[in-house]
């Protein structure tokens, strides 16, 4: 089992910056992949990028990609998202993920942090 606790929303004006966070625990996360989503009300669940615990490696979705920065601190078991150049777009309530490597799904979610961008 993987808890994740997600932190770090709030109220920002657009062009401003935020940083979530995301505190693992319950296992180490060495065969992890660590996903960023959010939800708009009457949206769907979009994914906003993601990381390779292992390799640091990232993915972003176009739409925050030169925006956004994904993050890892293994000594915290904490993965990060920087979010710079925020637009009233962004808002929406940001959920972390967490999967294992050899599986397309992710299993374990964080509750969620609310993040409101006005214009």
């Amino acid at each position: 089992q993987v808890q994740l606790v997600d932190a770090g929303g709030g109220l920002v004006q657009a062009g401003g910056s935020l940083r979530l966070s995301c505190a693992a625990s319950g296992r180490t996360l060495s065969s992890y992949a660590m996903g960023w989503f959010r939800q708009a009300p009457g949206k769907e669940r979009d994914v906003v990028g993601s990381i390779t615990w292992s390799s640091g490696s990232t993915y972003y979705a176009d739409s925050v990609k030169g925006r956004f920065t994904i993050s890892r601190d293994s000594a915290k078991n904490t993965v990060y998202l920087q979010m710079n150049s925020l637009k009233p777009e962004d808002t929406a309530t940001y959920y972390c993920a967490a999967r294992l490597l050899y599986s397309t799904r992710y299993g374990y979610w964080g509750q969620g942090t609310q993040v409101t961008v006005s214009s």
